[in-house]
């Protein structure tokens, strides 16, 4: 059961809510400690050696007051930072909230990080020690991060939970760091995005005060569970007394099991795993109890989307005289959120069902909280129609880079701050993704927008599952958004199972796309290259590192 209206505005009305003391306000707001709170995929150990795939209230306080008895017992204080490097979700989330108890900063490791990548950013985070699972101990207990400590489930018992300070819990103060998560790394080493007690808690409220939530009921949650947002959509379900489900992978595959078992009204990814799920045989899955798809991180593609509306059901509300009708209609919602690390929520939401035209790489409008310009090169905001760079403003925005300053000021222009993305604005306020800044291609024909591009072949194209265009400059040569030169444009494409195969050729293919680039206005291709699923290179969230797929063909073409 959701909570009611007049808790509803105990919670927005509470000045001392904030993402750091979540477990204490629940308690001060009167739950019951038998009731559930969290479910877990199972791969989370407690400190009894169970391993519980449903926790109560006050299973979950007992676990979090161990953890945090462990972590006071061996010294960590109020604003130590303490990593957290494990691919369980649950594990993360318990971690966050014992920390957080004692005024610490979890930095929460993504665990598909490189080792040699994860030991630098933590080294780089100033932390003092590590927790991690058994498959990562080796990553960060050895000399070269310099932790103090590195820790698994296995070292934290029961007997810790007597071991808290007398402080306990700690009382934040609004600016106070809670959280260190990172960037997807798609340009090299993650940034280090740290949120404060009430950046993160920010935007959750905003949801409680404006929205019912019910379609959050019974919530899958497949988003990355070291990323902010997972931890901010914890924080709002817990406060909406919604079923949630913590999901450690983010496989299409798995993630649709885990459908089909939970039976979710709302589940939240990264487009990456919507785009998995989509290619995926969805007739022969049971998918009739979800009705958002809710996307946040990148924009996701039009004919992803489509491929998932087509399934499910949703609630309709129409007006009928003054009297609101409510009725079942077939088809799901998909919510498709443009957002990142720094900024703590998606900023965009732009909603699509199965009778939805408005694509096209429309984010839609910022939301209320929020504001959104596109910027010309000297900070000033540009007419509707015009391309350029993306900026925001919001009350949920990081405070800046961790240990990193001047990254963060180099990434802000007239007040906003970018997030390497290029937009243009219609007259009706709405907004159009269509590249990051170093991913568009600079050709002879004209500037290639690869993400725009891969839209539309993706709609165009049925017999392709995803695809990635690159382009590729002569050594020495910068041909993106802000460089001068020239490059090549090259498709990648990866084909459905029952679709056309690479005997066609690359000829043919290139055929085939530049003829829906010609018909669009869009700059040709100078190749098309049918490729396996399997060589496309992606990052710890998910995402497609361009960087690495421009540099492994360039590289195969000039052998």
């Amino acid at each position: 059961m959701l909570i009611s209206r007049q808790e509803r505005a105990r919670i927005c009305s509470d000045t001392e809510l904030g993402a750091g003391n979540i477990l204490e306000r629940l308690k001060a707001y009167g739950r019951p400690l038998d009731e559930p709170v969290l479910r877990t995929d199972g791969n989370w150990q407690a400190p009894d050696g169970s391993r519980p795939e449903v926790l109560t209230l006050r299973q979950l306080c007992e676990a979090v007051e161990t953890y945090a008895g462990w972590y006071a017992a061996h010294g960590v204080a109020p604003r130590d930072p303490v990593a957290v490097h494990s691919h369980s979700s649950a594990e993360n989330a318990v971690n966050y909230l014992a920390l957080t108890s004692l005024g610490a900063i979890p930095s929460l490791v993504n665990g598909n990080l490189r080792p040699e990548i994860a030991r630098e950013y933590v080294r780089r985070q100033g932390a003092v020690g590590a927790f991690t699972d058994a498959e990562h101990h080796s990553v960060l207990s050895g000399p070269e991060p310099g932790l103090g400590f590195c820790v698994t489930a296995d070292g934290i018992g029961p007997e810790f939970r007597g071991r808290l300070p007398q402080s306990y819990p700690y009382r934040h103060d609004p600016s106070d760091p809670v959280i260190i998560s990172h960037s997807s790394g798609t340009t090299g080493m993650p940034k280090g995005v740290p949120h404060t007690h009430r950046t993160l808690m920010y935007s959750q409220v905003h949801r409680l005060r404006y929205s019912t939530g019910a379609d959050m009921a019974r919530t899958l949650v497949a988003l990355p569970g070291p990323h902010n947002a997972s931890i901010a959509t914890l924080l709002y379900c817990l406060l909406l007394r919604a079923d949630i489900k913590l999901l450690s992978s983010q496989r299409g595959t798995e993630v649709l099991d885990a459908i089909e078992e939970f039976r979710p009204s709302t589940v939240l990814a990264f487009a990456g795993t919507f785009g998995e799920m989509a290619g995926e045989d969805l007739a022969a899955r049971d998918l009739s109890s979800v009705e958002v798809w809710f996307n946040t991180g990148d924009a996701a593609h039009e004919a992803h989307i489509r491929a998932l509306v087509r399934y499910g059901q949703h609630e309709e509300i129409s007006r009928d005289g003054g009297v609101l009708r409510r009725r079942r209609v077939e088809g799901s919602v998909f919510i498709d959120g443009l957002g990142s690390s720094e900024v703590g929520h998606s900023i965009f939401h732009n909603r699509h069902t199965k009778d939805t035209s408005a694509y096209s790489r429309c984010i839609g409008k910022p939301f209320s909280f929020a504001e959104a310009a596109v910027l010309a090169e000297d900070g000033t905001p540009l007419p509707p129609g015009e391309i350029g760079r993306l900026g925001l403003k919001s009350p949920t925005i990081t405070p800046g880079y961790w240990n990193d300053s001047l990254t963060w000021n180099r990434m802000r222009l007239g007040g906003y701050w970018l997030p390497g993305d290029l937009a243009y604005q219609d007259e009706e306020g709405n907004f159009y993704h269509l590249d990051r800044a170093t991913d568009a291609i600079r050709t002879r024909d004209g500037i290639l927008f690869s993400t725009r591009t891969e839209e539309l072949l993706l709609r165009e194209l049925p017999e392709l599952a995803d695809c990635t265009v690159v382009g590729v400059a002569p050594a020495g040569v910068r041909a993106d958004w802000d460089g001068d030169g020239e490059a090549e444009a090259y498709a990648l494409l990866q084909l459905t199972h029952d679709g056309a195969d690479d005997k066609d050729g690359d000829e043919a293919w290139t055929g085939r796309v530049n003829a829906v680039l010609s018909g669009a206005g869009f700059p040709p291709v100078t190749r098309a290259v049918p490729m396996k699923s399997d060589d496309v290179a992606k990052g710890a969230t998910g995402k497609v590192l361009k960087r690495v797929m421009r540099d492994r063909f360039a590289a195969k073409e000039l052998a």
